[in-house]
This record gives C-alpha cells, sequence and structure tokens, in this order.
C-alpha cells in the first residue's frame, strides 16, 4: 500500500541512501529525497516541505546538530537522528535540540522503516487530536491544542509537538501518577523499549518551560520508581 509521505534522508554515505530508499520503498514510501551534505539537506527541506527528516549528525559541511536546529526553527515536522556517535550524551543533545528519536549506526533497515512509519502515524494522530480538541483547563494552565498554545497565568507558553503530546496528557490526568512506559506509548505512539532518557529529555525540557523554577519543580513531578505527576497548584 503506498504511503503518501515524503521523507527526506541526509547523509553522506550513498551506500545508506540507497539502502534506506529501497526499503521505504518496500513499505510503501516512494516519496524519498535525499542529500549528502548539510547545506543540500536544508535547501532540499525548504525545497520539497517533508513530512519526516532523517539526519546524520557528521556530515561534511557541518553537524546534523546545526541542521535540526535550523530546520525546528520553522517546522514541527519529526526529526530522527542517524548516527554512529554511540555515547549517552549525543544521545541527550540529539533529542534537547529538538530530534524526536535517535537511531545508532550500524542499525537494521527494517527498524529504521518502522520507527519511520510509527513517527508519521503519531504525527497524523496529533493533526487529527489538534482540529477537535477543545480548550483544557487545569489550574492556571490553559491549553488550546488546535492553535498548539499553552498558557500560563494567561501568558503563552510555546511547546513542541512532543511537548505539546506530554502536556495534553498530563493535563487530562491532573494529580495521577503516569509512568514512562505509558507516556511514550500515548505521545510516541510506540512500545517502550527502556528509552528513559528520551522521556526524560522532554520531561526536562517541558519543566523549563512551565515551572518557576524548574530543578525545584511544583507541578511536573518526579514519582520515583514510578513515573510522573502533574501536581495542580493555584500560585
Amino acid at each position: 500500500m503506498s504511503i503518501n509521505k515524503k521523507v527526506l534522508i541526509v547523509d553522506d554515505e550513498v551506500d545508506i541512501l540507497r539502502l534506506l530508499q529501497t526499503v521505504l520503498s518496500k513499505e510503501g514510501i516512494e516519496h524519498v529525497y535525499t542529500a549528502t551534505t548539510a547545506t543540500e539537506g536544508l535547501s532540499q527541506f525548504n525545497a520539497k516541505q517533508p513530512d519526516i527528516v532523517i539526519l546524520d549528525i557528521m556530515l561534511p559541511d557541518g553537524e546534523g546538530y546545526e541542521v535540526c536546529k535550523k530546520i525546528r526553527s520553522m517546522s514541527n515536522v519529526p526529526i530522527l537522528f542517524l548516527s554512529a556517535k554511540t555515547e549517552e550524551i549525543d544521545k541527550i543533545l540529539g533529542l534537547a535540540i529538538g530530534g524526536d528519536d535517535y537511531i545508532t549506526k550500524p542499525f537494521s533497515p527494517k527498524e529504521v522503516a518502522y520507527r519511520i512509519k510509527a513517527h508519521l502515524r503519531r504525527a497524523d494522530y496529533q493533526q487529527v487530536e489538534v482540529k477537535s480538541a477543545p480548550l483544557i483547563k487545569v489550574g492556571p494552565f490553559e491549553l488550546n491544542e488546535q492553535k498548539i498554545e499553552l498558557r500560563k497565568n494567561g501568558e503563552i507558553i510555546e511547546l513542541k509537538p512532543k511537548e505539546l503530546g506530554l502536556m495534553t496528557l498530563l493535563l487530562k490526568h491532573p494529580n495521577q501518577i503516569i509512568s514512562k512506559e505509558n507516556l511514550y506509548d500515548k505521545v510516541w505512539g510506540e512500545d517502550f523499549f527502556g528509552f528513559d532518557n528520551t522521556v526524560m529529555v522532554h520531561i526536562r525540557r517541558l519543566r523549563e518551560k512551565i515551572e518557576a523554577e524548574p530543578s525545584n519543580p511544583k507541578h511536573l513531578i518526579t514519582v520515583k520508581g514510578l513515573g510522573y505527576k502533574f501536581v495542580v497548584k493555584d500560585e
């Protein structure tokens, strides 16, 4: 079955580009665009307006991190890092600057295809939810999913897609403990395979936006060994 989505892959290894093109084509994704440099990647992004980006970190003319930042400044499309850098700090940095996933080389082409399709499904699901969702008001917070807009005490707090997903789930279940597994399943739309860092990084980024003191949160609380709880207190 054909999937009418556009995928952009930015990697300087031509063999990887060809391999992923072949695998994605077999999975029904025919609109696959490629680039081998950061400059070409940004040019292709602007020209093709892809639905998802697969991005290597080490490129001949720069780092994928910088490409990610530039894309994030103008779009919320899912970004998956595909890199030979396997250190935990590299993964955390990739997620912290706006990446949605991080896959290390060598990789399973099937797994990459699965993750791409999962993120595309999740993006579609979020768009449908946003179109039909009402205002959510909890304590000092008001979330307008249609505008992708969060307000705290009337002041706007800008959210990225995964942050919106997390905040929506938390606001719909105030003062309830939600496990990391449940957060990952609902927000990322796939099974939890021990991606603790993915959840933790996004929770930290969300705290930096909604808490007066992110290191001493009053709302988004960690419940050790169980997950997270969104505590509502009038300020």
